[in-house]
């Protein structure tokens, strides 16, 4: 990591000098909540101010006392990982009363704090609105009562509050994803994975309940995941007569040698009449109907549970610095805001616009308004309940429109979790939408031999938990054979082609695109979904597999720092994969606590390397007792990781030991993540039914004929929506010699790395959140757990 520029702290307009910030998380608890406090803790000791804990939530404020205590920078170390809130989270209904907000009050202007930081759901940002309407009257009241000098109601005038969604339940308005719901389908996800393997030893049915007494986004988003027969969500009560509609799919999977069916249902569900849909009753209904032998299984706080996943790490971190800079910033005409995400960028939207907007969702549900419901929610959830009516709910020959093309699907590149989500997805749309779907094994090589054969709906069953690539994958390119691609093309009359691959599949692409002047069998509709491990693809700020990646490097950094508990001090020397792209070694470094992280894009050297090590010695002086260095496998040609091990081990002798290790493949294998999963599956139906627009588009005189640019595609995820972008309008961006990106957007989250590392360093706030309003037709192409 270069050494970073000490000569630019922090903008002096930014400056948190003089300023008391307190943080409490309040409501349910959820995973990723103490990655957020320890980003609000590390952050605002970074900018100069006093940083708060606020312990068992409001509660805790009303109490005071031990309750309320300064934060140090080691208050937050070794927290990361883990899950719950480790400040307490409380119910507190002495806060619902003057009397209690009066107390808080009091509490808060003691230790000079005018500056809070809420992690909650909307009861808890709800109430600390009201409590910022109230600050001026409640300090106004106590000067009266005595317990405050006159002089305090103008030094301590007005409260300002930013707030962080904490909730597995994803039900606030206003933002793609909160805080928790990832790490919350990861437990979900394991759970039917397992479950999936005695259901098909048994044959069995099983009825999972999840969480979601008003929201459904949980059971919607895992019934997406893992390919379930049937899910029951409370904002879409099913028709009426579904009893017999779901047992009648239920049979017709079974009937096509499925040895299992898996029914989801949110513990909110209803049915049109207001009546709840129980899973007891569903496995009743089942197996009265059915006779299948049916199991319900009921997760309950599992859910809430377990260490935080990648994505939640990392979300939190973000969300929580950019809460600090809000609360910098804020005025006294500034309305309290939460800090969300949007796409793949943090927005700060006013808190009682969400507040109000998650309300009328639940008043269209009361009013059985129910597609209004699903619209409230936003289009992300919308389009997650599109999709999975698409995917799961196979429509009669009859009533499938035909189409007469014939569209081909192929994995190129190396293998990377979710690529059998998506091709599970091309067929089982492309199926939907009339045409004859075929698949190629083996990429471009199994192309040119003919090892193709045209897959049906129930030939993709059961693909979406699946990691690697069940087609087969090779990194050879078309141009070695691309005679013989085109009469294979020619044979099985090929309309349309979806690749889906890493940077190879994207150099195939181009080929292919040149090979339009030399054969007519490529003017075709042609797309790209990147998926690899590496993120390393031009186009898009996100890939299928890299989440996996992730998580597994997370995982393992989590057992290995593990390993040194209750040892002397020690420094890990952790290797990942990327090729030249450093997206793994970095992201995965914020959301590992990395000290440092070496990639190719930022250019090191011995002096940086001695400055690293100069400063993790003096964290190691202190109560820090383990250290983890993250390198991609290609940052340097000279500074190997042997090499910056065995420097490490010099330097930090007498003060610290060293442990290398390489984690190679298993980045690459695994069953994939829920993120993966479903950005695989939705970008997938996406591809096919711009194919489908695309082959209609081109369609003349009996053939099919496309040779301009823009039906020759890559589907990406720029920012805050899906874009099809043509390739070869994406070379001038592309480094094709180290094959990655000229433009990185994760760079930006380098600095952010290295001050919750504790390193004084410049942060550009140019790409931080502006306030937003939110509205009920806000562009959101992409599912919430799909956005990073």
């Amino acid at each position: 990591m270069a050494q970073p520029d000490t000569k630019k702290i922090f903008f002096e307009n930014l400056s948190g000098a003089g300023k008391a910030i307190a943080v409490l998380t309040s409501g349910g608890d959820a995973q990723g909540m103490n990655a957020a406090v320890r980003a609000v803790v590390r952050m605002g000791l970074y900018v100069g101010a006093k940083v708060y804990f606020i312990h068992e939530g409001y509660q805790g404020m009303v109490d005071g006392g031990e309750n309320i205590r300064e934060a140090k920078w080691e208050s937050v170390s070794s927290m990361l990982q883990v899950g719950g809130t480790v400040i307490g989270s409380a119910r507190c209904k002495d806060f619902r009363t003057h009397e209690g907000r009066l107390k808080a009050a009091l509490n808060l202007v003691q230790r000079g704090i005018t500056n809070l930081c809420v992690i909650g759901g909307d009861g808890s940002l709800t109430g600390a609105n009201l409590f910022r309407e109230e600050w001026s009257g409640l300090l106004a009241e106590l000067v009266e009562q005595g317990a405050l000098e006159a002089d305090a109601v103008q030094q301590y005038s007005a409260l300002h509050i930013v707030g962080m969604v904490g909730s597995i339940d994803n039900d606030f308005c206003g933002t793609d994803m909160t805080i928790g719901t990832d790490s919350a389908l990861h437990r979900i996800i394991e759970v039917v994975d397992a479950i999936m393997t005695t259901a098909q030893s048994h044959q069995r049915t099983f009825v999972l309940e999840v969480m979601g007494r008003h929201c459904g986004y949980l059971a919607l988003v895992s019934a997406l995941a893992c390919g379930a027969d049937w899910v029951l969500i409370p904002e879409m009560p099913p028709e009426d007569g579904w009893e017999e509609k779901m047992c009648q799919k239920l049979s017709a999977t079974r009937s096509r040698g499925s040895r299992l069916n898996i029914i989801i249902v949110a513990e909110g569900a209803l049915d049109r009449h207001g009546k709840a849909i129980t899973s007891s009753y569903v496995k009743d209904l089942v197996v009265k109907c059915l006779g299948f032998d049916t199991r319900v299984t009921i997760l309950g706080h599992v859910q809430r549970g377990g260490t935080p996943s990648a994505f939640d790490r990392i979300l939190a971190s973000r969300i929580g610095v950019e809460a600090v800079l809000a609360l910098l910033e804020t005025t006294a005409n500034t309305p309290a805001c939460v800090v969300s995400l949007v796409g793949n960028q943090s927005v700060r939207v006013p808190l009682m616009e969400c507040v109000q907007m998650t309300q009328e969702v639940q008043k269209a549900m009361d009013g059985k308004r129910f597609e209004e419901a699903v619209k409230l929610r936003g289009r992300s959830f919308e389009n997650n309940l599109k999709t999975y009516k698409l995917l799961a709910h196979r429509k009669p020959e009859s009533e499938l429109p035909v189409s007469n093309f014939n569209v081909a699907v192929l994995n190129v590149g190396a293998p990377a979790a979710g690529m059998n989500a998506a091709v599970r997805s091309a067929v089982r749309v492309g199926i939907s939408e009339g045409h004859k779907m075929f698949a190629v094994s083996d990429g471009f090589e199994g192309f040119s031999k003919g090892q193709i054969r045209e897959f049906k709906w129930a030939d993709v069953g059961g693909w979406t938990g699946q990691g690697g690539s069940l087609l087969g994958t090779k990194r050879t390119l078309p141009a070695k054979h691309v005679e013989k691609i085109a009469e294979q093309m020619r044979k099985h009359n090929i309309n349309a082609l979806l690749i889906i691959g890493g940077f190879e599949a994207f150099e195939s692409l181009l080929q292919l695109f040149e090979a339009r002047g030399t054969y007519e069998e490529f003017c075709i509709p042609m797309c790209m979904l990147p998926s690899t491990i590496s993120n390393n693809i031009p186009g898009t700020d996100l890939s299928i597999g890299a989440d996996t990646a992730l998580n597994a490097i997370v995982e393992t950094c989590d057992r290995i720092k593990q390993s040194a508990s209750g040892t002397k001090r020690r420094v890990f020397i952790i290797e990942t994969m990327g090729g030249y792209c450093g997206y793994l070694a970095t992201v995965g470094g914020l959301a590992a606590g990395a000290d440092a992280a070496y990639i190719y894009e930022e250019p090191f050297d011995i002096r940086d390397l001695q400055a690293n090590v100069e400063h993790l010695t003096e964290k190691m002086k202190t109560s820090i007792q383990r250290g983890l260095v993250l390198r991609n496998e290609n940052s340097s040609e000279n500074y190997t990781t042997d090499f910056i091990y065995q420097l490490y081990s010099e330097e930090g002798k007498g003060v610290f030991d060293c442990r290398k290790n390489v984690l190679g493949h298993m980045q690459q294998g695994g069953a994939p993540s829920p993120f993966d999963r479903n950005f695989g599956t939705k970008i997938s139906a996406k591809a096919m039914q711009w194919i489908t627009k695309k082959l209609t588009e081109t369609f003349r005189q009996g053939r099919v004929f496309a040779n301009t640019e823009d039906t020759c595609c890559l589907l990406g995820m720029r920012r805050r929506a899906l874009v099809f972008q043509p390739v070869v309008q994406l070379t001038d961006d592309t480094d094709f010699v180290h094959r990655i990106p000229k433009e990185q957007w994760w760079l930006k989250l380098r600095p952010l790395m290295k001050i919750l590392a504790k390193y004084k360093t410049s942060y550009d706030v140019s790409d931080s959140g502006q306030l937003e309003h939110v509205v009920h037709n806000r562009p959101k192409e992409l599912d919430a757990s799909v956005a990073m």
